[in-house]
């Protein structure tokens, strides 16, 4: 794969760009973790996923792309000197070598499983037609029939109304991971049963979950990836977290958010229309995803 070799003024500005972006979604986050003041919205992908705040503002450009002048990306996991010949016009014997810090091809070779498996994932995915109408009940199956609640947040029409909003709707949640929280009388109420190591066989792009893993998928492939297309995962998991919070039996209405009514056929309408909208935004995305993993596997 040839090697492009940045300039240092040229990727410390998109270094710097790229912090500016992640500030308005990590500082206000920090600032709560310091005060030991948590937030049930806001909060999730940074408690829920396990990449940290500091690795989601740390800047890479990729692999396949070299870094001049970049003494602190010596101390980053994968990151090696790689040493380019350029030749010049005069003579294929004339030219300089140029040098810079780069994503290592052993590094991008030890990460060849993850790849095939993200990708794996990511075409059965997009391969599907996105299912729509499952009205965000996973959260109402969270808590059925139970006292205890997940995010230590009043349910907005109570334990009983809770309860019946699940009882009185099919639910077909196709999401493990989010399948697995459901309470154990809410279990037998979802007609799939994913299982964790059936995800390539259920996962599809209408899912709120699935769009929001986006997000996970890219920054398990850090540093192969860049830091710009992270970034454009976790916008659309932040946004796709807040109607999964809005549509939840939970009444969020101190912190700002407006309840999608998902009991009522206005609330459905919403619901729908906004899953769809995600699911568009997901699209691109999950194929930049796939373009990456073929590029690094034809590697």
């Amino acid at each position: 794969m040839t090697t492009t070799i940045l300039e240092r003024a040229t990727w410390q500005a998109r270094q710097a760009a790229h912090e500016a972006r992640v500030d308005v979604w990590i500082q206000p986050h920090l600032e709560r973790r310091r005060k030991q003041v948590s937030h049930p919205v806001h909060d999730f992908l940074f408690v829920y996923y396990s990449q940290r705040p500091a690795a989601l503002r740390r800047w890479h450009p990729g692999y396949g792309v070299a870094l001049a002048d970049a003494p602190d990306h010596a101390n980053f996991k994968g990151y090696g000197r790689i040493v380019r010949h350029e030749k010049h016009r005069s003579g294929p014997e004339s030219g300089a070598f140029r040098g810079g810090l780069s994503v290592t091809a052993d590094h991008l070779e030890s990460r060849r499983g993850l790849l095939e498996s993200v990708r794996t994932l990511l075409v059965a995915t997009a391969g599907r037609q996105p299912t729509l109408g499952c009205f965000g009940l996973h959260e109402w199956a969270m808590v059925h029939r139970t006292p205890a609640v997940r995010h230590d947040w009043p349910l907005r029409l109570g334990p009983t109304g809770t309860d019946e909003v699940v009882e009185s709707h099919r639910i077909g949640c196709s999401h493990f991971d989010a399948f697995r929280f459901f309470t154990p009388t809410a279990r037998p109420l979802n007609t799939l049963q994913p299982a964790s190591g059936d995800r390539v066989a259920f996962e599809q792009p209408g899912c709120l979950h699935a769009g929001m893993d986006l997000y996970k998928h890219a920054f398990r492939l850090t540093p192969l990836v860049s830091s710009e297309l992270v970034a454009d995962c976790f916008e659309l998991a932040w946004d796709i977290r807040e109607l999964d919070m809005r549509a939840s039996p939970y009444d969020f209405g101190e912190l700002g958010f407006t309840p999608v009514r998902i009991e009522t056929p206005e609330g459905k309408a919403e619901y729908v229309a906004a899953q769809r909208t995600f699911a568009e935004r997901g699209a691109p995305l999950r194929q930049r995803l796939i373009d990456e993993c073929d590029r690094l596997l034809t590697d």
